[in-house]
């Protein structure tokens, strides 16, 4: 199977525009298999309730089944099961995410295995988001280098409205059947997007959108967005808007920052922006949208009109300011959203409130290690020592608060909770990513 998808890869990479006519079988026992092998044990489950381990009490009988059904054409997707996420500080916001049933994320990676080479042949170096081999890091590395070493002074900072719930299915096939043209695999990939959402019992039809924690979304919402926004800012917009100097887009996703020397080439991006969306039904979030001058200038500027310090922005959790070097040269530099700690703090207060009485001092302490080291990982890039330490001291006071809430006889004092747990066990924060590397 590897085989033949290696063959898929090296196919569309020597020519992009070659189109696919014959990919549905590549969805058999042995692909089904490998992806049953991939998907992790001990998620939540869809409408079906089925697990993984349960999935494989009769794991054979089960796909060659599954295998049928696809043959046949008789395999209809069940509805997702819509669980929704806390999201941000504390203010009832929370985030839809829907669960397929088992035999539909099984389907939905064969299928994403089958796409993906076709489309990584395609997709533009600006797109970085549910990408093999690029992550977060890697798209904060690019912007740092656009806005850093090229001629750039604004940022338009433009939040897409509800991406995933507006997802245009009409377009999104006309864009897929650019490069496929199997009608089995555009009529399954229809059957999911129309598949409709189970909540509290009832069922919604979906007429548009694709259900963030699908395992095909991020992929359909990638050649969304390349079509959409990708393609028309690296090649049309500089030709029929007469947009002067620099320009660059970093994308993560539907997270996206867009880079210009001239402030009137932001504010005619801005401008032309808003139609772009709206054709394909998108529209901007105006409260979260704007135009910032953002650069090697902008401090200055903003001294000298008596604005005190420059804008910043937001970008994959991170708050982008000016500032520079020890040598006085110009940098960007990050530090955790505000919200992002918040929320983060809201989140382990919640949790250890929950598990305090239900977990042993080691094993909690285990599983707060375990979690800040995960922080590190992400929010310990250069320059945000500070945030990533100060959310350290924040978890530790919260799990002091709260390890003598238990009882008397297991309570600390701070000298010995300090000896015992903090210096022995809490790791300390570190950079973890060079920004520069």
């Amino acid at each position: 199977m590897s085989t033949k998808l290696a063959k898929i890869a090296i196919k569309a990479k020597q020519n992009p525009k070659t189109v696919f006519t014959s990919l549905y079988h590549l969805l058999n026992e042995e692909l089904l298999l490998l992806c049953h092998q991939e998907l992790e044990a001990g998620k939540a489950t869809g409408v079906d309730e089925v697990t993984k381990a349960e999935y494989e009490e009769n794991l054979k009988e089960n796909i060659s089944a599954l295998v049928k059904k696809l043959k046949t054409h008789s395999y209809r997707p069940q509805p997702v099961r819509r669980i929704y996420i806390p999201k941000g500080k504390g203010k009832g916001k929370v985030r839809p995410l829907g669960i397929p049933a088992y035999e539909d994320k099984l389907v939905q990676l064969g299928l994403k295995k089958i796409l993906e080479p076709i489309y990584e042949a395609i997709f533009l170096d600006i797109s970085y988001g549910f990408r093999p081999g690029l992550s977060c890091h890697d798209a904060l590395k690019k912007l740092n280098i656009v806005i850093e070493k090229q001629k750039i002074s604004y940022v338009v900072d433009a939040d897409i409205k509800g991406f995933f719930d507006n997802v245009n299915h009409e377009w999104l096939m006309k864009f897929i059947g650019v490069n496929i043209a199997d009608p089995n695999i555009k009529r399954l990939i229809v059957r999911f997007l129309k598949a409709g959402i189970i909540e509290d019992g009832e069922l919604t039809a979906t007429e548009q959108g694709t259900p963030q924690g699908a395992i095909i979304s991020p992929l359909l919402a990638n050649i969304y967005l390349h079509y959409v926004l990708d393609l028309w800012f690296m090649g049309i917009i500089g030709k029929h808007y007469r947009i002067n100097g620099e320009a660059e887009i970093v994308r993560y996703a539907d997270d996206y920052v867009c880079c210009f020397q001239y402030k009137r080439a932001a504010e005619i991006f801005f401008h032309v922006l808003k139609k772009r969306l709206a054709k394909f039904g998108l529209a901007l979030a105006e409260d979260k949208s704007k135009i910032i001058e953002f650069g090697r200038f902008a401090a200055s500027n903003s001294r000298r009109l008596g604005r005190g310090k420059p804008e910043t922005f937001d970008f994959l959790g991170f708050t982008h300011y000016c500032s520079t070097s020890r040598k006085g040269r110009f940098r960007v530099k990050r530090r955790t959203m505000k919200k992002k700690i918040n929320a983060k703090i809201v989140e382990f207060t919640r949790w250890i409130k929950l598990r305090r009485n239900m977990l042993t001092t080691n094993e909690i302490v285990d599983k707060v290690k375990s979690k800040l080291r995960g922080h590190y990982q992400y929010y310990g890039i250069t320059d945000n020592s500070k945030s990533i330490d100060n959310f350290r001291q924040a978890i530790i006071r919260i799990l002091f608060k709260w390890l003598n809430r238990r009882s008397q006889r297991k309570s600390f004092i701070w000298e010995k909770f300090k000896k015992y747990i903090i210096d022995k066990h809490i790791p300390k924060a570190r950079i973890c990513v060079n920004i520069y590397g």
